[in-house]
């Protein structure tokens, strides 16, 4: 009872409708970031869930869950039956009943199909997966008839945790091998044709999501995506693949507010954490990144579209070996805002492209000149150092011609070659901000005050 509690209070305090930072609420103490990938000087004292809380041992189950395992519903688990109608059945019954556990146990490996796990259920519903859990091995043992965008599917849920000690292996080796993709066509070219591959987790139109304790590794595509969300709460996971998997981001949020990511390792081959529209009030620490794309706002605007995020903040993180470090990235034409952005105690290690906003995104040469950007404003970088590869200058940026980007704050940002010296000083285009110390390198480009003018239809809708 005592865990059924716990777990409750802290999906309870997960969000905060009101607009406040839930994830302060959760008691905070110094986090454990990999030894492996962490820096001798990691920087702060990031907040963590507490040692003796249920959700940092998803091994427990408390004698009052309603227990559900799938092994009761016919699941075979050795790794090539298909299991997803036992998966559906233990589901559905636990959907029905108050602190309904869905229990995948330890040393088995079950294979289940494209799958949406769907509510409305009673309140206290987990997935509890302690052995491992995969989908059909790539494209050509993918049904016909499932979607190729997704495998699992969680939808329309509210105090939903998914949690357990075991793996969620994405068996992506054979959709990275596809030559539609850019690393292995001719000459790292994109051949044409249908190009789809699954993400591997998506949380949609849910709210009050706490996801701990698993590792998630090898995705087709995204690892674990929300869409349409509110308040969720990240801690202590585990995202893997390769440097070279393409489109594999580690955590992407779109059109979702009020979450936390905390104490967590991510190396993929895209983005670690990526940030899309119509985010706010998200809140990020003791994350351990590389290799990997860095950590993302964007991109935002595509197609001329209207995009708004606001209130951000990565506290320390580790960055390595990753081809960017903090990047914002935008679309020319598109409208809207990115405001209250706060990058703060970042320690990095061989980072190219270290502190990045760029304006002028575009996959292709053919993207054209336009007048509308989505205005970029008080964007806050504070203590952060490490190394960087030259191959890039360590800070760059790239603001809209018309729009200029305002209140940038520089304070204590020191970064140095990692191997070689310098090649390039920072660059600014149309940057306005306030150096409060000397940044190593000296940039000398970012100006002072605000531009004569801002196209002010850009704000409208945030």
């Amino acid at each position: 009872m005592l865990w059924i509690l716990s777990v409750q209070f802290l999906i309870q305090n997960v969000t905060n409708v009101d607009g406040g930072r839930h994830h302060n609420r959760i008691k905070k103490q110094k986090s454990e970031i990999s030894p492996e990938l962490a820096p001798a000087d990691s920087p702060g004292e990031p907040p963590a869930v507490p040692a003796d809380s249920p959700l940092t041992q998803p091994g427990n189950i408390s004698s009052t869950s309603c227990i559900f395992n799938v092994s009761d519903y016919g699941a075979i688990g050795d790794g090539e039956t298909d299991d997803t109608e036992a998966f559906k059945a233990a589901w559905k019954e636990a959907c029905r009943v108050e602190n309904g556990v869905v229990l995948v146990p330890s040393d088995q490996v079950f294979l289940i199909t494209s799958t949406i796990f769907s509510g409305p259920c009673e309140p206290g519903l987990i997935l509890q997966v302690d052995g491992m859990l995969m989908p059909p091995d790539g494209p050509d043992s993918w049904p016909e008839s499932d979607s190729t965008k997704q495998w699992l599917v969680f939808y329309n849920l509210d105090g939903f945790t998914f949690t357990g000690a075991g793996t969620i292996e994405g068996n992506g080796q054979k959709w990275w091998d596809l030559p539609c993709k850019p690393h292995k066509g001719p000459n790292g070219k994109t051949l044409p044709g249908p190009c789809y591959s699954p993400a591997l987790i998506r949380f949609f139109m849910s709210s009050n999501l706490v996801v701990t304790g698993l590792r998630i590794q090898n995705s087709p595509q995204f690892h674990v995506k929300f869409d349409g969300c509110q308040g969720v709460l990240i801690d202590s996971v585990s995202i893997s693949s390769p440097k070279l998997s393409p489109n594999t981001d580690g955590i992407h949020i779109e059109n979702t507010k009020s979450v936390g990511i905390y104490n967590s390792v991510i190396g993929n081959g895209d983005d670690c954490i990526s940030i899309g529209p119509g985010c706010s009030d998200v809140e990020i620490e003791a994350v351990t990144c590389g290799p990997s794309h860095g950590i993302s706002i964007g991109s935002l605007g595509v197609h001329n579209s209207h995009a708004c995020v606001s209130n951000i903040s990565v506290r320390n993180v580790f960055i390595k070996d990753s081809d960017n470090g903090l990047r914002i990235k935008t679309w020319q034409g598109g409208t809207g805002s990115v405001t209250g952005i706060t990058f703060e105690n970042i320690q990095m290690e061989n980072v190219r492209n270290s502190v990045i906003i760029d304006q002028y995104y575009c996959l292709t040469k053919a993207c054209r000149n336009e007048t509308s950007a989505v205005y970029l404003s008080d964007v806050a970088y504070r203590n952060i150092k490490g190394t960087y590869d030259v191959r890039s200058p360590p800070i760059h940026f790239a603001c809209s011609d018309t729009i200029a980007c305002t209140n940038i704050t520089m304070s204590e940002v020191e970064l140095l070659p990692y191997e070689g010296v310098l090649v390039d000083d920072p660059f600014c285009w149309n940057a306005y901000g306030l150096q409060e110390t000397l940044t190593i390198p000296p940039i000398d480009c970012l100006q002072e005050g605000m531009p004569q003018s801002l196209e002010e239809s850009s704000l409208l809708g945030c």
